[in-house]
C-alpha cells in the first residue's frame, strides 16, 4: 500500500495545474471522503467545490510539513500552506490534522483546524470556502 500525506495531495491539489482537481482527489481521497475544517463539514463533493474555487484563487505556492505521524490507518501532521494569490498578495496558514486513511492509503476522512499566520482578516476562511 501506497500511503498519501498532507504535502503530496495539496501539491496535486492545489499546485499542479497539469492534472484536473478530479483526478487529484482520486488519487488522495476515497469517494466517501469527508473533512471536518474549523468544525464545518464537508463531504467529497463539497470539498470538490471548496478545491475548484481556491484554484480558481492560487497562483502557486507550497506546503511545508512541520511533523507528520504515520499509525496504522491514523495519519496526524502540522504544516504551513504558504500561498500566493492571483492578485498577488500571500496567505500563510498553520494546519493541524487528524485524518483517517483507508485500506488503499488515500484519505477517507480529515478533521482539521486551522491558523492564519499572514493574510488578509477576509482570507480567514480560505481552508473552507466555496
Amino acid at each position: 500500500m501506497t500511503r498519501t500525506g498532507i504535502k503530496a495531495a495539496l501539491t496535486d491539489l492545489l499546485f499542479s495545474r497539469d492534472i484536473t482537481v478530479r483526478e487529484a482527489a482520486d488519487r488522495h481521497f476515497t469517494p466517501q471522503y469527508r473533512q471536518r475544517t474549523d468544525g464545518q463539514w464537508a463531504d467529497r463533493a463539497e470539498f470538490l467545490q471548496h478545491i475548484t474555487h481556491l484554484r480558481d484563487v492560487v497562483a502557486g505556492g507550497h506546503v511545508q510539513v512541520h511533523e507528520e505521524l504515520y499509525d496504522g490507518s491514523k495519519y496526524a501532521d502540522r504544516h504551513t500552506a504558504h500561498i500566493t494569490k492571483k492578485d498577488g498578495s500571500a496567505v500563510s496558514m498553520e494546519v493541524y490534522v487528524f485524518a483517517e486513511l483507508a485500506p488503499d492509503g488515500r484519505f477517507s476522512r480529515i478533521e482539521e483546524t486551522t491558523l492564519m499566520l499572514q493574510g488578509d482578516e477576509a482570507d480567514r476562511n480560505l481552508g473552507s470556502a466555496r
